[in-house]
């Protein structure tokens, strides 16, 4: 008999201050069938997997979920004086505990209640597959890039990438009944993905997964569970919660936003019909037919009925206005839409942009020759470590090279790095845009990449996704003629994901991208550079 259990959500509310982040969701995720978690960023999708995973308690609701879990964050919450090695030791524990337990047991089988022992102590370790703990702490280290790392270093010294790998090490190691995984994707290459796939889909336990790695969806959620507001779901019936992939998924959800669309405007026609019935059209009978002799007569015989008539027009005319008034379908609301070129066309003649010879920074990169000419897009990819991120931090000028040469003749450069940062978390993303640009900037509202509300709230309480569209958002207005990219689809929701590839593939300035999206990479239409570690 499995010991595997369902995780039930039911009917969770949960605010930020004066914001209802998550109203009356609910989420069921059984064994076996990983559901991946998708929406807008902002939308509460890290709110709901924190309390799912009982890092955070909803203001109303209710949880039930498999005593062992294992969660992921975005960003890892192990303390910062925890070594790698003392990380992954704790994730061995409980697996060892438990092959000592039955070893004693095993001993121990005469005594009351031994027996009973042993069962549920080796249903959970064959559960846990936890004879072969040490194996797959090895080589989850070594799939996720992690066995290099000095195991004294304490979680502080290393980088946010390698911080999350190695909590995700953590968690395959311990192989939890319930793993809720928070973006798990951003930081590793395709070995380490595909690694980490197979390692979900065999799993037996419950999966929850946010993430916004398109492929990664596909191949991996049963169910996808949709945040963002719908009239009619992506079940037709006002559902959030989607069966049957994620591909067929995004047509269906497309497919409810053009009947939610045509319902709204039928019946905003029809409730405009409907006043004007009540205040012209009801009020008049036979109003199309032409005057007869005899009518006086007639109205003054009959004029009761005429009045009944009318009243009773009129008032149908209302009624049908209360019920529509009372039920309204609510307006779709406006999509966010990047509506700003990323680049600005190169004006100094064309010719190179960027020229690299003989570039070193030791153990990070290694690049002989590279030659960008003005107006050319350039895809960089390459596994962890082969320097990336590095390379367009040598374009920046933020990384100056131990050896070679660099020329950069680009005269406005715009970075997306990784990680996004700002000083003073209690600033508005107005107030910090606008400090980041000179006077006359477009203003932040005409970008298309924070929502209105979101304008005036503290920049330390927005979510991941939306810190890096203010940084996207101040990189574009910035009017760069070179445009270097690190990893830009991390965090952010699968809209702006799909639109962001569309604006690069019509950006007529300098392009570098550095990604590991696989759903990007396959519809690039520029050069490609592939990096090697060395």
């Amino acid at each position: 008999m499995s010991s595997l259990l369902p995780l039930h959500a039911v009917d969770m509310s949960h605010a930020y201050g004066d914001k209802m982040v998550l109203s009356g969701v609910d989420l069921l995720a059984n064994p076996g069938e990983p559901v991946g978690v998708v929406g807008e960023n902002g939308v509460g999708k890290s709110t709901l997997l924190r309390l799912v995973a009982g890092i955070e308690e909803a203001d109303s609701g209710l949880v039930r979920r498999p005593s062992d879990l294992g969660y992921l964050a975005q960003e890892m919450v192990a303390p910062p004086a925890a070594t790698v090695a003392a990380v992954l030791a704790e994730a061995l524990a409980p697996l060892h505990d438990a092959v000592r337990r039955l070893e004693q047991l095993a001993h121990e089988l005469d005594e009351p209640g031994a027996a009973d022992a042993y069962a549920a102590t080796l249903l959970w370790a064959q559960t846990h597959d936890a004879w072969d703990a040490d194996r797959r702490a090895l080589l989850a280290s070594q799939q996720l890039g992690v066995s290099h790392i000095d195991a004294s270093r304490t979680v502080g010294e290393l980088s946010g990438g390698e911080r999350t790998r190695l909590a995700l090490a953590a968690v395959i190691t311990r192989r939890p009944e319930c793993v809720v995984l928070d973006e798990p994707t951003n930081h590793l290459d395709d070995d380490a993905i595909a690694f980490l796939e197979n390692f979900l889909r065999e799993l037996p336990g419950v999966v929850i997964v946010a993430s916004h790695d398109r492929v990664f969806l596909d191949r991996v959620c049963a169910v996808i569970v949709d945040l963002d507001e719908g009239h009619f779901g992506v079940d037709g019936q006002g559902g959030n919660r989607y069966t049957g992939g994620f591909t067929t998924y995004l047509e269906h959800k497309a497919a409810a936003r053009r009947r939610w669309e045509a319902a709204f405007a039928e019946q905003q026609d029809d409730l405009a019909a409907l006043r004007v019935a009540a205040r012209t059209t009801a009020r008049q009978v036979a109003h199309n037919r032409p005057p007869r002799d005899g009518d006086k007569y007639i109205y003054n015989f009959k004029g009761g009925n005429v009045q009944a008539t009318i009243r009773r027009r009129v008032r149908d005319a209302e009624q049908r206005i209360a019920v529509m008034e009372r039920r309204p379908i609510p307006k779709p609301p406006e999509k966010l839409s990047l509506s700003h070129p990323l680049t600005t066309e190169d004006r100094t003649g064309g010719g190179l942009v960027v020229s690299l010879r003989d570039v070193s920074v030791p153990e990070r990169l290694r690049l002989n020759r590279l030659d960008i000419s003005a107006g050319q897009h350039l895809l960089v990819t390459g596994p962890n470590g082969s320097g990336k991120s590095t390379l367009l931090q040598v374009v920046s000028g933020r990384v100056q090279p131990a050896s070679g040469l660099v020329r950069v003749s680009a005269r406005r450069i715009g970075l997306l790095p990784q990680e996004v940062n700002f000083v003073g978390p209690d600033r508005t993303p107005t107030q910090v845009y606008d400090d980041a640009l000179p006077a006359g900037a477009i203003p932040l509202s005409h970008l298309g990449l924070l929502p209105p509300r979101e304008l005036s709230r503290p920049v330390g309480v927005l979510s991941i996704g939306q810190q890096r569209r203010l940084a996207l958002a101040i990189l574009v207005a910035g009017r760069p003629d070179l445009l270097l990219l690190d990893e830009p689809t991390n965090h952010i929701s699968l809209t702006l994901a799909s639109e962001l590839e569309e604006a690069l593939g019509r950006s007529p300035g300098t392009v570098m991208v550095a990604s590991h999206d696989r759903w990007l990479r396959r519809r690039w239409g520029g050069q490609v550079l592939h990096l090697a570690v060395h």
